[in-house]
């Protein structure tokens, strides 16, 4: 219980956890920041957009974007499959939409002018450049493998806190609490420096040495999309298969 209390305790001192200034809204009795709430929709409203130009209609010789969107969603299944095992296919959607969602919200914060819109107070980046959302993230994912896990093997599934001997049991169950901490904080860190750096790059050498720099960026954000998603499904692999 001390276990439990103490990592609630850091998951609610995380979401407080910010740089700058953020623009608040009331929502019943929660207060949200509202900057990622927006940029958060744009996001969404990119890929439920691109997602219906696909399907709009698909065609026996495919097209180009057609193609193209295949090639995601082959990418997306070989992943899940490499990681989960040949019980990948429920999970495709789930993988699919946390990669999709983290690749498009990096990206937008490198090519999208979001500094550019006027807020009354703070400024919009990328969802990912925010805490809450990589820790919320996070946790769908502990939810996902401990769902995966109990699906499978029902009750024995908690059996694996105490392999290969029950003195690793603290061990254990600690273990399922770094792994959303390690989520979150990877992709949270890499996000918030990659900005920070474009940004004190462009203030003192606003000409040439950013543009490469944005470009690298846009790499290692991608390649951050690509270790969330990866490892998400290689827990969710882990939990249906018992502890290694």
């Amino acid at each position: 219980m001390n276990v439990l209390s103490c990592s609630s305790n850091i998951f609610y001192a995380l979401s407080g956890v910010e740089v700058g200034q953020h623009l608040y809204w009331q929502i019943g009795g929660f207060q949200v920041h509202a900057q990622v709430l927006i940029t958060s929709w744009v996001v969404i409203g990119i890929l439920l957009g691109s997602t219906a130009i696909a399907i709009r209609n698909p065609q026996t010789i495919p097209t180009s974007s057609q193609n193209f969107f295949e090639y995601i969603l082959e990418f997306i299944r070989d992943v899940s499959k490499t990681q989960i095992g040949e019980e990948y296919g429920p999970w495709v959607p789930f993988i699919g939409t946390l990669f999709l969602f983290i690749f498009v919200s990096n990206w937008s914060g490198a090519l999208l002018p979001w500094k550019l819109i006027q807020l009354p107070e703070g400024e919009l980046a990328a969802p990912t450049n925010d805490i809450n959302t990589t820790v919320a993230l996070a946790l769908l994912t502990s939810l996902a493998y401990f769902y995966a896990g109990l699906s499978k093997k029902g009750l024995g599934y908690f059996g694996k806190y105490i392999q290969p001997t029950p003195i690793l049991l603290p061990i254990n169950i600690l273990e399922d609490f770094t792994k959303p901490l390690s989520l979150s904080f990877r992709l949270f860190g890499n996000i918030l420096a990659d900005e920070l750096v474009v940004v004190v790059l462009v203030s003192l050498v606003p000409s040439v040495i950013p543009i490469p720099v944005m470009f690298l960026g846009l790499f290692t954000s991608g390649i951050q999309a690509l270790i969330f998603a990866t490892l998400a499904a290689a827990y969710i692999g882990e939990s249906m298969e018992g502890h290694h």
